[in-house]
């Protein structure tokens, strides 16, 4: 079906225009990989495509529809994985020379959970080497480039994952936000970005950069759609220690956009020296409107954000340090060595196939880690987390959900802070505190600055409360359309 406009479609369209079969599973993945095949080479958005396999997914659903078994309104829907995320018949690299050429042999439990629903798993996306990163500019591939403005980066870690939907070479897509790894690219894409709860998501097949903080989650094109994939791949697992044993809600059947009485908290800290001015317009703006639709707006504090960037970078580098040191040059992907003894054998593998800003995370972090560093570090950077919990417990006291930007400005330029690793990482000062608490946090388009370039709102809600998250995040939405 040549003319099937799928830059027009969101995800639950085209689930109905399957349904009503004025498309097939088939075409509509052909449609994907056209797009891929058009405007990957500038974007950067794909790292790994089997068109082949992808087809034959299509075809099975195809099929399935006509004996009237169709699994669901995510089958023989084209869906995008971050290269975190392993699925067997496909490549899984982390945007790593060091895992190059590796397939793994079982994949993701959030992966089952969409071939479950039928879903089209159409390839891998481009993404920060092992998530470390906000720009996808650490990629060991390729760049990523933001489709708004070719010169910009899409954000990170999870850029690839984001553009792959802005640009429609699928129709939803998984990232996985460590720090704001999702939010952040929805905010400059024009997307919607969820971060779950911790342990809402299995963490199960997917490769780990700082355990206790990663989150696997849905970039989508609006509220509905990223509901409906947060629905399929959430609840528990066995085989993930730290997977919640909560019951999970019908996000989108459960929606709800009526915000009167609603209790909206808005953090001073969050809106306060480098915010860029027009960002702050957009989102007040939106808080205008969730005010004349009823909501009580109401001013917080969260005291110890001025904690969270160095907090964080203690812990998620520490933990990143550890997880890291499996990959030897021995289990997993290619090998370098001169042949003298295991030491040269790390040495030569890990100097020469880490990346820069891979090889500063793994050093900062054994640093912490070390004797005599270990509690005036890691160990205090862990009290201090707990104030963040404290704080955001004291908030949700007093309201439902918690308003701010996504980021304090719009897409930056490529090469801009790649060489100035500060000021990449307090990029992501509004996103990193979700992650310190454990709570769920999700970030949605609210307009463009005068560049044309798209801002984002974040909004945060207590944990495995993502139904609260959904629900204003609606309105807000209906704000943006209106």
């Amino acid at each position: 079906m040549s003319d099937y406009a799928i830059h027009q479609k969101s995800l639950l369209e085209a689930s109905k225009d399957l349904a009503s079969q004025a498309v097939t599973s088939v075409e509509l993945t052909k449609k994907c990989l056209n797009e891929i095949e058009r405007r990957n080479h500038e974007l950067g958005a794909m790292l790994w495509v089997d068109s082949e396999l992808a087809l034959n997914q299509a075809l099975a659903s195809d099929q399935r529809r006509s004996r009237g078994q169709t699994l669901g309104p995510l089958d023989g829907i084209p869906i995008a994985l971050k290269d975190m995320i392993l699925c067997q018949g496909l490549p899984c690299t982390a945007a790593s020379k060091i895992l190059e050429g590796y397939r793994p042999p079982y994949e993701a439990t959030v992966v089952t959970k969409l071939k479950a629903h039928g879903a089209v798993l159409i390839g891998k996306t481009n993404q920060d080497e092992f998530a470390m990163g906000s720009s996808t500019e650490t990629s060991a591939f390729k760049k990523c480039r933001n489709p708004y403005d070719l010169s910009r980066t899409p954000g990170g870690s999870s850029g690839g994952s984001a553009v792959a939907v802005s640009a429609s070479m699928c129709l939803a897509s998984l990232g996985t936000d460590t720090g704001g790894s999702i939010r952040q690219p929805a905010s400059y894409c024009g997307l919607v970005g969820v971060k779950p709860s911790y342990g809402r998501v299995s963490r199960f097949g997917t490769i780990a950069f700082a355990s206790s903080l990663d989150q696997v989650g849905p970039f989508a094109k609006n509220v509905k759609d990223a509901a409906l994939v947060l629905s399929a791949i959430a609840g528990h697992d066995q085989n993930d220690a730290t997977s919640a044993n909560t019951q999970v809600p019908d996000y989108l059947k459960s929606l709800n956009s009526d915000v009167r009485g609603k209790r909206i908290g808005i953090p001073k800290e969050y809106f306060s020296l480098g915010l860029n001015d027009e960002v702050r317009n957009l989102v007040i703006g939106a808080v205008d409107f969730l005010s004349q639709q009823g909501a009580r707006i109401l001013e917080i504090e969260l005291p110890h954000t001025k904690y969270a960037v160095a907090t964080y970078y203690i812990i998620a580098t520490a933990e990143a340090s550890s997880n890291l040191c499996r990959y030897d040059g021995i289990r997993f992907g290619p090998r370098r060595s001169d042949g003298h003894d295991l030491v040269s054998l790390y040495e030569h593998t890990r100097g020469e196939l880490f990346g820069t800003e891979v090889k500063r995370r793994i050093m900062l972090g054994t640093y912490v880690l070390s004797a005599g560093y270990y509690d005036a570090y890691y160990l205090r950077a862990q009290k201090v987390r707990r104030l963040f919990a404290e704080d955001f417990a004291k908030a949700f006291d007093q309201v439902d959900v918690i308003l701010s930007p996504t980021a304090p400005t719009t897409a930056f330029v490529l090469g801009e802070k790649l060489d100035d690793p500060l000021a990449m990482y307090l990029n992501d000062v509004y996103t990193i505190s979700a992650n310190l608490a454990g709570i769920c946090g999700i970030s949605i388009p609210v307009g463009k600055d005068s560049l044309g370039l798209p801002v984002g709102l974040q909004l945060m809600a207590k944990a495995f409360d993502e139904q609260m998250l959904f629900d204003v995040a609606s309105a807000v939405e209906e704000s943006h359309v209106k």
